[in-house]
């Protein structure tokens, strides 16, 4: 009963949110003018994404440097592509977190790694994004900007950060999001760790690879850069690795290659 009541309050809330606080008609326009892959979908998802980015906003709290505060734009250029992987699974799938911190450009981490021999080294690492379970999420709002012109290489950084906070849902960041169906789960490992294998191999023998070479990081960082060329390059990554981009297709319960063609 708890349940219903507060998914009936909810639904109440949102109803509000699009009605009162729609984004706006030129802002939109200009998100779709800027960012060419979303205007690849289908009328309808376009509104559906539309009416989920007005939610994300609402239900997302924004922050950046104190000298460089964060403008509608800025805000709404997240919210649309950080909704792509979600159109059809739904936005409760970032309900664990609310803070989407932006950063002019990259920001230089300090790290510490551990060697075979116990010898803690310290380094820096410079990030273009950034997601810890339980957020915030950090983005770089040169490569957001930029994600119109990157598309064309299927690079991403907001459908990268957030397809981690897809992986981390069930706690463990591993490439495996939550599956409800034990056989679907094993499928999809059996599928991700076989794509994985391969493109370490090629990027070892120095070859060049549709998925970016990072991806051969980690498996995390193989579903993490899948997707980002699954919503961004989906004709080029079904037509190489058209068994990935199935299992993809299933879980995000999407198929943009199959919209870019019927159109």
């Amino acid at each position: 009963m708890i349940a219903r009541w507060w998914q009936s309050l909810r639904e109440r809330r949102d109803a509000r949110t699009l009605a009162r606080r729609p984004i706006p008609d030129l802002l939109w326009r200009l998100t779709l003018a800027r960012f060419p892959f979303l205007t690849q979908r289908s009328p309808e998802d376009l509104q559906a994404l539309r009416e989920m980015a007005t939610l994300f906003l609402a239900r997302k709290e924004f922050s950046g440097p104190p000298d460089a505060p964060i403008s509608d734009e800025m805000a709404v250029a997240v919210a649309a592509q950080a909704c792509l992987p979600v159109l059809r699974l739904g936005l409760e799938w970032y309900d664990g977190f609310v803070g989407i911190v932006i950063h002019p450009d990259l920001v230089t981490a300090r790290r510490e790694r551990m060697d075979e021999d116990g010898v803690v080294h310290e380094y820096d690492e410079p990030l273009s994004g950034e997601a810890m379970e339980g957020g915030p999420v950090m983005l770089s709002w040169r490569d957001v900007a930029d994600a119109g012109d990157s598309a064309e290489w299927g690079y991403n950084v907001v459908i990268h950060e957030f397809a981690h906070v897809l992986d981390m849902r069930d706690g463990i960041a591993d490439g495996v999001p939550p599956f409800a169906d034990r056989a679907q789960r094993t499928r999809w490992v059996s599928v991700l760790e076989a794509h994985y294998l391969a493109l370490c191999d090629a990027v070892d023998r120095g070859e060049e690879t549709l998925l970016d070479p990072y991806a051969a990081e980690s498996p995390e960082e193989f579903f993490a850069v899948a997707s980002e060329t699954f919503f961004v390059a989906p004709l080029e990554l079904r037509a190489e690795l058209p068994e990935l981009y199935a299992q993809l297709s299933g879980f995000y319960r999407q198929d943009p290659a199959a919209t870019i063609t019927g159109r």
